[in-house]
């Protein structure tokens, strides 16, 4: 049985990382382009602001994590 996650190994934490910086901004992207299709406006704005603010947040906090 191996160690997913080995002190020398930090592959996995990166890509959790790296997945947690831009999945939810995606999804929340998706879901304001089928709004838009479905012609809810301001719904559709709701979700790219909401995806916009987690991606700009996300830069932030993973950014500052990796750099260290």
């Amino acid at each position: 049985m191996t160690i997913v996650l080995e002190v020398g190994n930090l592959d996995g934490l990166i890509s959790l990382m790296f997945a947690l910086m831009f999945g939810p901004a995606i999804l929340l992207f998706i879901i304001a382009i089928i709004f838009n299709v479905k012609n809810k406006k301001k719904t559709a704005k709701i979700f790219w602001i909401l995806g916009v603010v987690y991606l700009i947040i996300s830069f932030g906090i993973c950014g500052s994590l990796m750099m260290n």
